[in-house]
């Protein structure tokens, strides 16, 4: 299965410098950009711009080509170190300028005319679409190592994530490790027969419906057949840096347009089937004709669905109901074209009969016209059959009113034996409690009638329904609410309560009957539930560890420091509570590395140490696509807790508050715990020596915020590491 990325554009974090010696362009182009939240700078020479640079993270930078030399790469060298993306700005179309920007990473080439506030959206909009990009990850198969690093550079400067390959020997697990958005493949590799390599993986191409556009293709004959195996597009030799960004954003655009689709009919189809299973539907042609029927209203009419399709609703027509009934629905659907709703008796194949409450409504195409009509049923027989008992047992003269007020007597009983009850009256006393409520309150009812219904609220219980009842129950109507108590005793308990006024003859509230139902055992059987998910995520974090032989309490002592520094970093404490769930998974990564790295006792080679540093992305690969809160602050821990506060670590060199404070606790949490502990390559250090390495790193590795928290806080980090010791 592809796992979606999932990155989110900050406009407040992304810093913009406009360099153009025309007061006017600057002051419109720093408007447009601080109206649309991004923070701005302006300066008029290229000089400015540089202290700019020095002084602040510059991401995005607008410059006029007339304000350096074209020979002059000394300002273009500055903005690549700083990793900066530029927009060249001229007051004129020069083709010659145009393509020596481009070729050396201009994003875009922009005219300076009276129509600048376009041009200032079309920037604005480019940009939006290149931090998006960052979703996106292309791969790059290609036998030349120049090459691959020609295209990775020129991609990057798009933003999107690039990988590198040079081995098809398995194209199904670079494709699985790498979870690409786009293929990139050399057409003339002398390393692998193209179209031999197309239709091993014709299969799986399809299958993932992964775009592969060629590049360097020499043998025309080709192309067709590549075409029919999958090649989306073609890129010309030598490639046009302009023809390959615009083909590049084409096909990943279309690609993601195509998950849409796919998402939106999956979506569909599973509100369909939740309507199906819930709900009795059917559906009917403009002449009424049924064209649908699902189980649930075979279940119920007792007819197979054969016997249905083709007939009309005549089929179920009961003789109590009237053809008026039926006139009136017609007109509404049919010619008004608006929705009925409204109670329908209807007959059973055999012969037995059944109540619905219908919702029906026409679907009408684009010009109005109606294409059929769908409708919703829920079976109210019961209700119905309720009513009808009672009209007819309890309406009667008084030679049967003693039989009635006995029966109504019966149901009050069956009501009082099935549900725990309480009455009150007008001034919200107590007047009435059955024995299950006392049994669930622990109080007697000596201490409960006449008392204000107030007093089996427990002391520790803060709740809007012993505050003012009055206004809870708006206007006299029915009032429910589930809420959470403790009995006398102290025993939690869980309840949905029913607040139905009782009304006399001239409809006035006389007193108020309290039906509660006891949900304490659904509430622990939630928290049971919920109880098992943190230890099954607790548990995948082991996987990591254990693999790598890393100390049995490791992921434990990382999680409660990683707490406890959250919340002296001021963050609430249900995310706090997250993060201690989360960060055990911050090295599940590793179950994607192979043994001989992960165990190895000695020094990692260059090599092996890059294969190492790949278990942060496999991490985030793994949890990203969750929605579950819990999982997604996993997956950010899992990516960010290598990455440096000076930009140093891996695996995208963030800098600063670039790196998710998640991962920036991580990081000091995890250090922490590992330099004290043995490993396989090392004996656990002497907390002395950790603690000038922790502070040695204050603003390199560390948050020096965190830094400092960790310091004067750090008997409390201790008193952990010694209740969770190996």
């Amino acid at each position: 299965m592809r796992i979606e990325k999932n990155f989110i554009f900050d406009k407040i974090k992304c810093n913009v410098l406009i360099v153009d010696n025309s007061k006017v362009i600057n002051e419109i182009l720093t408007k447009e950009f601080n109206n649309k939240g991004y923070i701005t700078f302006n300066v008029s020479t290229i000089e400015k711009a540089k202290e700019i640079i020095k002084k602040e993270k510059i991401n995005y930078l607008l410059f006029d080509i007339n304000l350096i030399e074209i020979k002059d790469t000394n300002f273009i060298t500055i903005l690549n170190k700083n990793s900066i993306k530029f927009f060249a700005l001229s007051k004129e179309k020069n083709n010659e300028k145009k393509e020596f920007f481009t070729n050396i990473g201009a994003i875009d080439f922009i005219i300076k005319d009276d129509f600048l506030v376009n041009r200032s959206k079309q920037i604005l909009e480019t940009i939006e679409k290149i931090e998006k990009n960052k979703n996106n990850t292309i791969l790059i198969i290609d036998d030349s190592s120049n090459k691959q690093q020609k295209f990775k550079n020129l991609l990057e400067k798009r933003n999107y994530q690039v990988v590198l390959s040079s081995n098809l020997d398995d194209f199904s697990k670079i494709i699985d490790s790498t979870q690409p958005d786009l293929v990139l493949l050399n057409g003339n590799s002398k390393n692998y027969n193209l179209i031999s390599f197309l239709e091993k993986n014709e299969f799986l191409i399809n299958k993932l419906q992964i775009p592969i556009i060629l590049k360097d293709i020499k043998n025309i004959s080709n192309i067709k057949e590549a075409y029919n195996l999958g090649v989306v597009d073609i890129l010309r030799t030598p490639v046009l840096i302009e023809e390959l960004y615009l083909k590049i954003d084409l096909w990943i655009d279309y690609k993601k347009r195509q998950k849409e689709s796919i998402h939106s009919s999956l979506l569909l189809q599973e509100y369909k089937d939740a309507v199906d299973e819930s709900s009795i539907v059917s559906k009917t042609n403009d002449k009424g004709i049924i064209t649908y029927v699902n189980k649930q209203f075979c279940l119920l009419s007792g007819y197979k669905k054969e016997e249905l399709i083709g007939k009309s609703h005549n089929i179920v027509r009961h003789p109590d109901s009237s053809k008026k009934l039926f006139e009136e629905i017609w007109d509404t659907i049919k010619n008004k074209k608006r929705i009925w709703k409204g109670k329908i008796k209807n007959k059973k194949k055999d012969g037995g009969y059944y109540w619905v409450e219908a919702f029906i409504k026409p679907i009408l195409d684009k010009n109005g016209n109606i294409e059929e009509f769908i409708a919703l049923r829920n079976d109210i027989t019961e209700q119905e059959n309720v009513k009808e008992y009672f009209k007819l047992k309890l309406k009667g003269s008084e030679e049967n009113l003693n039989h009635s007020i006995k029966l109504a007597k019966e149901y009050e009983n069956a009501i009082d034996i099935s549900n725990i009850l309480l009455r009150t009256n007008n001034f919200g006393e107590i007047t009435y409690v059955n024995d299950k409520f006392l049994e669930l309150t622990k109080f007697s009812r000596k201490e409960l009638i006449g008392a204000d219904y107030k007093i089996f609220k427990h002391e520790d219980i803060e709740d809007s329904l012993f505050k003012n009842l009055e206004l809870l129950i708006d206007n006299k109507k029915i009032f429910n609410k589930i809420l959470n108590n403790k009995s006398k005793n102290g025993d939690n308990y869980w309840i949905n309560i029913t607040i139905v006024p009782i009304k006399d003859d001239n409809n006035f509230t006389i007193e108020y009957m309290w039906i509660i139902n006891d949900l304490t055992e659904l509430f622990k059987l939630n928290e049971e539930i919920q109880s098992t998910q943190k230890e099954i995520i607790y548990k995948m974090g082991e996987i990591g560890e254990t693999r790598s032989k890393e100390t049995g309490n490791h992921v434990k002592r990382v999680a409660e420091y990683s707490k406890l520094l959250a919340l002296l970093y001021g963050i609430d404490k249900n995310e706090a509570d997250n993060l201690l769930i989360a960060s055990p998974m911050h090295d599940i990564g590793k179950v994607g590395i192979p043994d001989s790295i992960l165990k190895k006792p000695d020094k990692l080679t260059i090599e092996e140490f890059e294969l190492m540093k790949e278990h942060s992305i496999i991490g985030y690969n793994i949890l990203k696509d969750s929605n579950r809160d819990i999982l997604k602050t996993a997956a950010i821990v899992a990516k960010e807790h290598h990455e440096k506060y000076d930009g140093s670590g891996y695996p995208l060199g963030l800098k600063g508050e670039e790196i998710h404070i998640y991962g920036r606790i991580t990081a000091i949490a995890d250090v922490f715990d590992a330099l004290g502990s043995d490993r396989c390559y090392k004996k656990a250090w002497k907390d002395e020596k950790i603690f000038e390495l922790l502070k040695k790193e204050k603003g390199k590795h560390f948050d020096p915020i965190l830094v400092d928290l960790f310091f004067e806080n750090i008997d409390e980090f201790i008193e952990i590491r010694n209740k969770y010791k190996d």
